[in-house]
């Protein structure tokens, strides 16, 4: 199970160790129970340079994938966000979270931020890391006054709530891959619609109760394994993982089951309104290849924007999946080969420039106010402001003949049709693997062929592009549909498609054929039932016409001369998310004959102009 956490989903795992016995030389570690407000202890570990010549700057990160090694006779194999981290020199600080392993206290997922707290009994995540650093300042030897945060994934959301009622010694701080609402589009959900594979195979072991303080993972039962896909399909309606598998032993799951619409238990983890008054500098880090946290790095940014108009916030978006920028050296993703580590690039020119200069005011800062990847033409983009207000708004409207086409739709009424089917929803990937990992990583950018050739897939192209055109921001589809049943979801596909005679790569290690190549750019996914209100679903009336919005996560992409645009839809994404019933219901409650087939519709005319809407920059 310390695999799976550390290497699959999080990850604090780095591109390259330090070595343990190169850290054991250099560093001393202590241990020690850091009392915060309430009268609880959080376990921190400290790895102080040996070296007491002069004084450093404490980077910390919070974490509830466990601290280990435990002992202070026991060193990692590396410490800070890269090498170069450790051979400068750092104050390294690794603390369990409230609840977890070596610390007291009950865990809570994605901890709600309580405002205007009137007692010491009131705690959160701004709490305990305000207390931790007080302690850390006045107690930690050598340290120069001032303290960095960061963290990937679960720690990158600790460090983005460390900015909320911020300590003042803390100055400089790295949310990466940040959770910010669990219920919209962050890991757990998109837009109401579960992850089904990654929210089993993540709770399945997280969320285990713990029995007291503990250094170990408790361990997880073997079940049979086959194929994701079949697995759950052979699982049946979601509740039955309750009856075979969960038992109602998993508090948090047993949470999310109960909560199926977007009620106060979700509304108040969410961060986004709390980014108020930010005083230290801020570098988010994101991945337009992150399956789970691609909405926090975007919007926690947005947030702080909108909320602090003095403020140094930064944005940095790489080709990268969740965490990639940490556990590879980012050359490639998928099928696709770029010109350079993209990873050494962000790590030397980026990160470390960051916390050297804001806390031990070396170097220079040359930061602009975002970092992006381009895709497309695969080269590192610098802005002036994220998304840029220079470009032009666009629309792709859906037309006859699986056509997108520029102007404004002329002709009547017309739609185009398919069956749903949830016994046989469209597969989110052609890859098959197996059912207990979360999902395969490199789906989102993976060649959509294997989808457009089905019946229960619409798809719609433009003319091969007679110039390179850029998008850069987010994207929205507003479609105007239908459905004989009373729910439905939605899933909206922007691919990239190559030429019929592009040249293949060489060398080619994965055989692919490029010529006519679908390359996925973005999807979202949408329960139809949350298109007016996440908190208060409605049900399709049925065979009428119906505007549904669906918000896209950003892009930075360049469709080049002689490519196309396609858009494809459907109404399954299986088993990345769960299946519809297509009948209106509480879906954690659905029994399998409440599953049935529906026949879906997208219009496109000049009363329903259904569209695709993005910015297009030079």
């Amino acid at each position: 199970m310390k695999k799976l956490f550390f290497i699959v989903i999080i990850s604090t795992s780095l591109l390259a160790a330090q070595g343990r016995d190169w850290i054991k030389q250099n560093y001393f570690k202590k241990e020690y129970r850091i009392p915060v407000r309430d009268g609880l202890t959080l376990f921190t570990s400290v790895y102080s340079p040996k070296d007491t010549s002069k004084t450093y700057p404490i980077l910390m990160i919070r974490t509830p994938y466990t601290v280990a090694p435990y002992g202070e006779e026991n060193f990692p194999n590396n410490l800070g966000p890269n090498d170069e981290f450790a051979k400068q020199g750092f104050i390294f600080v690794f603390q369990d979270v409230r609840g977890k392993f070596m610390s007291e206290g009950e865990f809570d997922n994605m901890r709600a931020f309580i405002p205007n707290k009137n007692s010491k009994e009131q705690i959160d995540e701004t709490t305990d890391t305000y207390d931790t650093i007080d302690w850390l300042i006045n107690n930690v030897k050598l340290n120069n006054g001032k303290v960095g945060i960061w963290g990937i994934s679960y720690p990158g959301f600790y460090a983005a709530m460390s900015l909320i009622e911020s300590h003042p010694a803390l100055k400089a701080v790295s949310p990466q891959a940040p959770i910010a609402d669990w219920f919209i589009a962050d890991d757990m959900h998109h837009h109401g619609a579960i992850t089904l594979s990654m929210s089993f195979n993540f709770f399945k072991g997280f969320d285990q109760p713990r029995e007291g303080l503990t250094t170990t993972w408790k361990s997880i039962d073997k079940y049979d394994s086959p194929d994701m896909y079949n697995f759950f399909l052979r699982l049946g309606p979601i509740s039955n993982i309750q009856s075979k598998y969960f038992f109602n032993k998993l508090p948090f799951w047993n949470n999310i089951v109960q909560h199926g619409n977007y009620d106060s238990f979700w509304q108040t983890r969410n961060n986004i309104p709390h980014f108020k008054n930010v005083k230290p500098a801020v570098l988010i880090v994101g991945g337009w290849y992150d399956s789970e946290d691609l909405y926090g790095p975007l919007n926690i940014y947005r947030s702080i924007e909108e909320k602090n108009h003095e403020n140094k916030n930064h944005l940095v978006m790489g080709p990268w999946s969740h965490g990639g920028w940490a556990r590879s050296d980012g050359s490639k993703f998928g099928d696709f080969q770029f010109k350079e580590n993209t990873s050494e690039y962000y790590n030397k020119n980026l990160l470390l420039p960051f916390f050297n200069f804001y806390l031990k005011e070396e170097g220079e800062i040359n930061l602009p106010e975002a970092v992006t990847f381009r895709t497309g033409t695969n080269e590192w983009v610098y802005h002036s402001e994220w998304p840029p207000k220079n470009g032009t708004q666009k629309n792709l409207f859906f037309n006859q003949k699986n056509k997108l086409t520029w102007e404004t739709i002329k002709n009547n009424e017309s739609f185009d049709e398919f069956l749903s089917d949830p016994n046989r929803p469209v597969p989110y990937t052609a890859k098959f693997h197996d059912s207990q990992q979360m999902y395969y990583r490199t789906y989102m950018s993976e060649d959509q062929r294997f989808a457009s050739s089905r019946p229960d897939v619409l798809v719609y192209e433009t003319e091969p592009l007679t110039e390179s055109i850029t998008i850069c921001g987010p994207l929205l589809a507003d479609l105007f549909v239908s459905t004989t049943g009373t729910d439905s979801d939605w899933i909206v596909k922007i691919i990239d498609v190559f030429p019929d005679g592009e040249v293949n790569p060489n060398p080619n290690p994965n055989s692919i054929e490029l010529g006519g190549y679908q390359r996925l750019i973005r999807f979202e996914a949408f329960r139809g039932k949350f298109r007016n209100s996440y908190e208060f679903p409605e049900p399709f009336i049925p065979n009428e016409v119906t505007n549904i919005k669906i918000p896209l996560q950003d892009i930075d992409h360049t469709f080049l001369k002689g490519h196309k645009i396609m858009v494809q839809i459907q109404s399954s994404f299986f088993p990345f998310i769960d299946r519809n019933p297509q009948k209106f219901c509480d879906i954690y409650e659905a029994k399998e004959e409440d599953f049935q087939k529906a026949f879906n519709r997208v219009y496109f005319s000049e009363n329903y102009p259904s569209s695709i809407k993005f910015t297009v920059v030079r």
